[in-house]
């Protein structure tokens, strides 16, 4: 509005000076003529002006309701503190971005208080982002066991998803662990080594365009009570015989990728989720990729 008072001030500016030089010019016969001329001017002009508003509204909202909805609704729910936080941070940029670019919404929190079934019914895809299976509410844990055994949503865990036992005064969330392959955390290689994964079903839809093996580097490789593999469809495995430097922390069969086939919803837990370094590898950031577009369409 500021832009039509200028416009319109300088338009009566004008025709008022180039009323006043006629004027000394003319007779005054013709100046009255000259002066309804210019009288007509100006309201036409003003008139054009005040219609070019009045439009420029419309037309914004028609550029508004013209924008595609979004294909889908993520909730990632991440951890902000602790050792964790500097992945959190790097892979919420690299989510806001593939967010934009891919046209999907995506939700952050930070605690479960929220969660119940309503709040997850407004969501098709779950990214469990480096947060612990312990200290959700009731509320929080029923929803979800909900979400993934009737199949409402797809599901993709980081990492620390699978600390599973008892930490902070917490029990073990057993439906979760059964979830999970039954297991129960029991060490992780706290110096870090980088080590080679290796794919073991290359047709699984998350691994397309990944390579065969790939190195991971400064990782600190959880074990478990036992391998996951017997109650689960082991994706990619590491190897341990790569670790370098060497760490006599193994648990021989190791499955670092896999998923739930017994449940209804669609998931897949990628244990590598520590160090923010994570996405300037390729191969990563395509597994991510693939598994959200994947885990997010019924």
């Amino acid at each position: 509005m500021k832009l039509f008072f200028f416009i319109n001030n300088f338009y009566i500016q004008f025709i008022n000076q180039y009323i006043q030089v006629i004027f000394s010019f003319i007779s005054m016969k013709n100046s009255i003529l000259l002066t309804a001329l210019s009288i007509f001017i100006i309201v036409f002009c003003s008139y054009k002006i005040i219609t070019k508003q009045l439009e420029q509204p419309a037309i914004n909202k028609k550029i508004k309701t013209n924008k595609p909805s979004p294909k889908f609704h993520v909730l990632a729910l991440y951890e902000n503190g602790g050792h964790h936080i500097l992945y959190s941070k790097r892979a919420k940029i690299w989510l806001d971005k593939l967010a934009a670019d891919s046209n999907f919404s995506i939700d952050y929190i930070i605690k479960t208080d929220s969660i119940n079934d309503d709040y997850l019914a407004k969501y098709q895809l779950f990214i469990q982002l480096d947060y612990a299976p312990y200290a959700w509410t009731g509320a929080a844990s029923a929803a979800f066991q909900k979400y993934i055994e009737k199949g409402k949503g797809g599901w993709i865990g980081f990492h620390h998803a699978t600390l599973l036992g008892e930490f902070d005064g917490y029990q073990m969330w057993n439906w979760f662990s059964n979830f999970m392959g039954g297991i129960r955390y029991e060490n992780y290689i706290a110096t870090f080594v980088d080590a080679k994964v290796n794919v073991e079903d290359i047709n699984n839809p998350c691994m397309k365009n990944v390579p065969k093996s790939f190195i991971i580097k400064k990782e600190e490789w959880y074990t478990y009570n036992k391998s996951p593999r017997p109650n689960v469809h082991t994706i990619a495995s590491v190897d341990e015989s790569t670790y370098t430097p060497d760490s006599k922390i193994k648990m021989g069969d190791h499955p670092v990728i896999w998923t739930n086939e017994k449940v209804a919803a669609k998931n897949i837990y990628i244990f590598m989720g520590h160090s923010p370094d994570l996405f300037d590898n390729d191969a990563y950031t395509t597994i991510f990729r693939n598994a959200i577009f994947w885990a997010a369409k019924k």
